[in-house]
């Protein structure tokens, strides 16, 4: 059984999270590049798929979720760790990313966004010609 209040444990609990690291971002995430696209996933269990909102300004993606459980007056609360209410995340897209064509999907928990890279950073082939021969293909990249 767990103890409602124990005045030595919440006292160790505020010493180590008012002194210690700092506490887990409430919506983690990993983000990595698979051939011309950026895929980033954000963790948000518990959150109903319609409480998530992406908006896309200038070159900043905003994330933003709700979760929230309220406890009917017949339940009796023995701990309450778990963060709710209103969570938001930002992240600054460079210009190689097509901020037009943002991908988004939310499966088991897991907000998944996909941002392909944009036509003009992609690398691209140039001919050279030359009068004395024949075309030749070099090609070039640009760096991200």
């Amino acid at each position: 059984m767990l103890m409602r209040t124990d005045p030595f444990r919440d006292f160790e609990r505020f010493t180590q999270e008012a002194f210690s690291r700092p506490r887990p971002s409430v919506m983690p995430l990993d983000a990595y590049r698979v051939g011309d696209r950026f895929v980033v996933h954000f963790d948000l269990p518990g959150v109903d798929a319609s409480s998530i909102d992406l908006t896309v300004e200038k070159n900043a993606l905003t994330v933003t979720a709700h979760r929230s459980w309220e406890a009917s007056d017949d339940v009796q609360i023995l701990a309450s760790e778990r963060q709710q209410g209103t969570f938001s995340r930002q992240l600054l897209l460079g210009e190689s990313l097509d901020s037009d064509r943002v991908e988004a999907s939310y499966d088991d928990g897991v907000l998944t966004i996909t941002i392909p890279v944009a036509e003009q950073a992609k690398p691209r082939r140039i001919e050279v010609s030359s009068r004395s021969e024949a075309a030749k293909s070099i090609e070039t990249s640009t760096s991200d």
